[in-house]
C-alpha cells in the first residue's frame, strides 16, 4: 500500500499524470525515512529537511508537520514488513500543459511509498566496500533534496560498472560528498568532514555521526577536506540513512589505509547501532 494525493491504495492502482511537473521538469523534492521495527528513525529531522527543501524551491508545504507524521505512521502501519524505507515525494503538480513558470492554483502531487529497508549485512560492514572518484558536476544547490537526480544516476552507474558501491566526489580540489552519501575521513586519529553548505546535502546520518563523535570524545574537525587528504586517509567512510556507517576500503583501485575497516569506523558504527537500538526500544515502550 502507498499514499497518493489523499488516498492509500495498492501500488498497481497508483497513477500520476504524464503532465505532472515532476515528470516534465523534475520540479519537486523528496525525502527518505528509515524505519526500524515500525518506528520511524529521526522523523522530526527528516521532516525538517523536507520542509527546507520545499521552501528552497518555493513550493508550498501541502501538510503541517503533525499531518506528515500521521501519514507516515499510517503508511508504515499498512505494510506487511517491519523494517521500511519510507519515500516521500512532492511535486508542483499537473498544470495541464508544459510551461516553465510556476502554475497558479495547482495542487501538489504527494506520494508516500514505503518499501523494505535493506541495510548493509554484517559481513559487508566487516569487509568494507570499494569506491571510485569523480569530479562533482552537479548544480550549485546540492543542499536541496531535489528530484533532479540524473547526475547521481550517472555517477552511481559508473560506480556499479567499476564493481564499486559509491562514487566519492571532488569539487575544485575539495571533498564534497558521495553520489548518494556523506563522506568522512580519518587521519592520525582525527575524524574530519566537510561543513554544511550549498554544495552538499545536509545528511541526517551525517548529523548523528557528528553528535555521537562529540558526545564520546572522538577528535573531530568539521572543515574543508582536500582531495589530497582523502587520498592519504587512514580511513574513509560513507554515511546515509540506508547505509548507516559503511567503510570504504579501496578508492580508485588503491587501498585506503591498510585496506581494512579501521577502528574509528568500527567504533562509530557501534555507537550508531547503540543509539538506534535505544531509540527503537523507547519507541516500542511508548507504543
Amino acid at each position: 500500500m502507498l499514499y497518493l494525493n489523499g488516498q492509500f491504495m495498492r501500488r498497481e492502482d497508483a497513477k500520476v499524470s504524464a503532465l505532472d511537473r515532476g515528470c516534465l521538469f523534475g520540479d519537486g523534492v523528496y525525502e527518505v525515512i528509515p524505519v526500524y521495527s515500525r518506528n520511524p528513525f529521526r522523523l522530526d529531522e527528516h521532516l525538517s529537511r523536507l520542509e527546507a527543501s520545499l521552501a528552497a524551491i518555493g513550493l508550498d508545504n501541502p501538510h503541517p508537520r503533525a499531518e506528515w507524521a500521521r501519514l507516515v505512521r499510517e503508511a508504515i502501519r499498512l505494510q506487511d514488513f517491519d523494517d521500511q524505507s519510507v519515500y516521500l515525494h512532492v511535486t508542483r503538480g499537473d498544470a495541464g500543459e508544459r510551461d516553465f513558470p510556476f502554475p497558479q492554483g495547482v495542487a501538489p502531487t504527494v506520494l508516500i511509498n514505503p518499501t523494505a529497508l535493506v541495510t548493509p549485512p554484517a559481513a559487508l560492514k566487516a569487509a568494507g566496500v570499494k569506491a571510485i572518484s569523480h569530479a562533482d558536476f552537479r548544480w550549485l544547490r546540492c543542499d536541496v533534496k531535489s528530484l533532479n537526480l540524473l547526475p547521481t544516476v550517472l555517477l552511481r552507474e559508473a560506480a556499479r560498472r567499476a564493481g564499486c558501491a559509491e562514487c566519492v566526489m571532488f569539487r575544485d580540489g575539495f571533498l564534497s560528498e558521495g553520489a548518494a552519501s556523506n563522506i568522512f575521513v580519518v587521519r592520525d586519529g582525527v575524524l574530519a568532514c566537510p561543513p554544511k553548505s550549498n554544495l552538499m546535502l545536509p545528511g541526517i546520518t551525517y548529523d548523528l555521526v557528528i553528535e555521537l563523535a562529540r558526545a564520546n570524545g572522538v577528535p573531530l574537525e568539521v572543515r574543508p577536506v582536500s582531495e589530497a587528504e582523502v587520498r592519504a586517509a587512514d580511513e574513509l567512510w560513507m554515511t546515509s540513512s540506508t547505509r548507516e556507517v559503511l567503510a570504504i576500503v579501496e578508492l580508485d583501485g588503491r587501498p585506503v589505509g591498510d585496506g581494512r575497516v579501521g577502528p574509528m569506523a568500527q567504533r562509530l558504527d557501534a555507537l550508531y547501532q547503540d543509539f538506534k537500538n535505544q531509540v527503537m526500544r523507547a519507541g516500542k515502550e511508548q507504543a
